[in-house]
């Protein structure tokens, strides 16, 4: 282990539940539009009561989103927002080989996905999936395959970690189909860089007091909390309070159906207040310096 992985070691070791007294989950969404459906932000404190669901008036937008985390989180919230921080970069030593502007690192990322998004409304990226260089890596609509995207596309390290955790991750350069993250990741990077400086981002930050942001994948919590692979999303109250109490929640109030954004939400929020104390997901086998700054991690996978 060199100098820089014993720095990663020591920042993921400063992160226990004992500075965290709330916990936020933050279910995303890469629509297109003023308000987003797809939305949903659940946020419990500790103890065993049932995670809040909050919704504002006219529902959720992306800049809604981010203006309660800048101005509404409480103080020591360990918050999770369920999206890729980051695009594949160790595999290929690059986010965009052959393109002489690819990025160093996550952030130099953040910052060049919003500078050539400034003009599109509501967070939204489509000028960079649009863009003529960065398009060449993504699976578009239409059929529209970039000549640099392979296969079902490339994988961060973490999302390498996900499969062998018999997760089915999907590459964040693909932009179709219905479990396709890589709207919702591009229009969170945007989100990301506005929050760079002012709230602590894992695993690229050091951060030792305070809230916190990590990264999500919503079907951890599921199976931790024992539903089925195949079958994680929970569409009624009655799923949603069977996994709660597995988890040692009390559950939510609710009869028949509840959409499946709401209850990954809760449920996911109700996982972060168990498992932040575990030393083991602050310190994944895999991740070292180097993934931390430019592919980041996603909590929860070992």
């Amino acid at each position: 282990m060199g100098p820089g992985d014993q720095d990663t070691t020591q920042r993921l070791r400063s992160a226990s539940l004992t500075r965290f007294r709330h916990f936020a989950a933050i279910d995303w969404s890469g629509a297109v539009g003023p308000r987003q459906k797809g939305i949903a932000v659940a946020l419990c404190g500790l103890g065993h009561e049932a995670p809040a669901l909050l919704v504002p008036d006219g529902g959720w937008s992306r800049q809604a989103a981010l203006d309660w985390i800048l101005s509404e989180l409480p103080a020591d919230t360990l918050v999770g927002l369920d999206l890729g921080p980051s695009l594949p970069f160790v595999d290929r030593g690059a986010f965009f080989p052959g393109w002489q502007d690819s990025p160093g690192d996550a952030r130099a990322l953040w910052a060049l996905i919003e500078r050539i998004c400034a003009d599109d409304p509501h967070l939204a990226a489509s000028s960079f999936v649009d863009h003529p260089e960065a398009s060449r890596h993504f699976r578009r609509h239409g059929g529209r395959k970039g000549e640099f995207f392979d296969g079902r596309g490339r994988l961060r390290a973490t999302e390498e970690a996900q499969r062998l955790q018999g997760l089915n991750p999907y590459s964040n350069l693909n932009l179709v189909g219905a479990a396709q993250v890589g709207k919702s990741s591009l229009t969170g990077m945007r989100v990301l860089h506005r929050l760079d400086g002012k709230l602590p981002i894992w695993p690229f930050d050091e951060s030792h007091t305070g809230s916190l942001l990590v990264e999500l994948y919503t079907s951890i919590a599921a199976l931790a909390a024992g539903r089925p692979r195949g079958r994680t999303k929970m569409k009624t109250f009655a799923e949603l309070n069977v996994a709660l109490a597995a988890l040692g929640s009390a559950p939510f109030r609710g009869d028949g159906a509840i959409d499946d954004h709401s209850s990954d939400a809760i449920l996911t929020a109700a996982w972060l207040r168990v498992s932040a104390e575990r030393p083991e997901l602050w310190q994944p086998a895999g991740l070292t310096a180097h993934i931390a700054a430019t592919e980041g991690w996603t909590f929860g996978v070992t």
